[in-house]
């Protein structure tokens, strides 16, 4: 009998910075809409950096939700997959998030525990400067296109994600107070390049 591949779904970024929220608030969504089999796992990674090290080796197949400058218009989706990973979270470095992940690869890569496939669906930032801001407009209305590349890649893995009934979301992935609802009810809305109080 062959063994199941173990998944790993991983958000990373951090809610405080705006469009740096993006990929924790695309995979909350996932888990509130989506169910899946038990070896899939779907985790806010948020800045934990090496601290997802564990998580890292133990997947077969990595699908990474972030916000990547891509040098392309605000709220662009690219899709980059398996060796190219690496690479596109370095290209250039918003945040301290990105070059702790890139060393997460490559100590997994060395030890020999890298994932076998992986997948970056990455979004276009618009504002990385206001704090305590939400998703700009762009980004936001990207959220149900990542999802739907999330789930298009699992297929492609042979793993199949169920659709909770219309208004029935799962349980939040994370504490419900920073879930995204109730965290954007909370704050004042930001635009770009202020200084949202918090």
């Amino acid at each position: 009998m062959i063994a199941e591949r173990s998944v790993l779904v991983l958000g990373i970024g951090n809610i405080l910075w705006a469009d740096e929220g993006f990929g924790v608030r695309v995979v909350e969504a996932m888990h509130e809409r989506y169910r899946f089999g038990s070896n899939v796992k779907l985790v806010d990674g948020g800045t934990l950096g090496l601290g997802l090290l564990p998580w890292i080796e133990d997947a077969d197949v990595l699908l990474i939700f972030d916000a990547i400058d891509y040098g392309l218009p605000a709220g662009s989706l690219r899709l980059i997959d398996d060796a190219d990973v690496p690479r596109y979270l370095t290209a250039k470095k918003m945040s301290l998030h990105q070059t702790n992940f890139q060393d997460v690869l490559a100590l997994a890569a060395l030890s020999g525990r890298q994932p076998t496939r992986m997948r970056l669906v990455g979004v276009q930032p618009l504002d990385l400067e206001s704090y305590g801001g939400s998703l700009s407009g762009p980004v936001d209305g990207q959220i149900d296109a990542a999802i739907a590349a999330g789930i298009a890649f699992l297929a492609q893995a042979g793993l199949r994600a169920e659709a909770l009934p219309c208004g029935t979301a799962g349980d939040p992935l994370g504490p419900a107070s920073v879930a995204k609802q109730p965290y954007e009810r909370g704050r004042p809305q930001a635009t770009p390049g202020s200084k949202a109080s918090s």
